[in-house]
């Protein structure tokens, strides 16, 4: 990738992490993504341009408000940074193509998803169900595989989920179910079986860390959805090779 267009993506992505920073935020609390501006949520000033500039203005500014020195919340740089990352790891991992029209929305849904849940335990209506439309409407015109793989991946995915949390008695939230139904739009039914394995792997891994550091007591909820977002990102890349080591292992055995 040339350098120049390497740093045109890096600040693209920034300004857009910090977009999605501001859904993954405001959204779950019900409120509007473009009224009040961006503001001081101590003084409520209105911030200026130099306050918005993803991550620089928070360090430039020594993570406090330029109006009232109020401190900000680490949740803006690190997520900026976190969303930021991904974008452009996903822009040249993918490279240019129609393909990006899936990947970057994605991952961008998942950046988001994962902040929100981590946050507030909320995987948002609203966005689900925005990515959800998108997915469809690209899938109407890009489909590498057959168009009904998708379909039945968007069953897969939310149905899968949906017998877990019948069967669990409320075990798996209903944003988690619509999460891996978009998903399954998006990828088609096998990235959805291999994403939510993935995902129950790392889940359980880190809940028995976590419980031994006793950071959680036993039976206290652990959001998922970041999780279900670790699964599918490691299941776009890799998930081919993933399938075919466990087949060659099966075959080995």
């Amino acid at each position: 990738m040339n350098t120049l267009i390497f740093i045109f993506i890096t600040l693209l992505s920034l300004f857009l992490a910090s977009f999605l920073n501001v859904v993954a935020i405001r959204i779950p609390k019900g409120e509007s993504i473009v009224f009040p501006a961006s503001h001081c949520v101590h003084c409520e000033h209105r911030l200026g341009p130099l306050d918005l500039i993803p991550v620089i203005s928070f360090f430039l500014l020594k993570g406090r408000c330029r109006y009232c020195q109020a401190k900000v919340s680490y949740i803006y740089p690190v997520g900026e940074m976190f969303t930021a990352s991904v974008l452009v790891y996903t822009s040249y991992k993918v490279g240019w193509g129609l393909e990006l029209l899936i990947a970057l929305p994605l991952m961008a849904f998942l950046a988001s998803i994962t902040i929100s849940d981590l946050l507030y335990k909320i995987i948002p209506n609203k966005v689900n169900l925005f990515f959800f439309i998108y997915f469809m409407m690209v899938r109407l015109f890009y489909y590498p595989q057959p168009p009904l793989t998708y379909l039945i991946g968007m069953l897969v995915g939310g149905g899968l989920l949906l017998l877990i949390a019948i069967v669990s008695r409320g075990g798996m939230g209903g944003g988690d179910i619509k999460l891996m139904a978009v998903v399954g739009m998006a990828l088609g039914w096998q990235p959805v079986i291999v994403s939510f394995l993935l995902a129950s792997l790392f889940g359980g891994l880190i809940g028995v860390i976590l419980l031994l550091a006793k950071v959680v007591k036993r039976k206290q909820a652990i959001p998922f959805g970041p999780f279900l977002a670790a699964g599918i990102f490691v299941t776009y890349f890799w998930g081919n090779e993933i399938i075919l080591a466990y087949l060659n292992w099966i075959l080995r055995s």
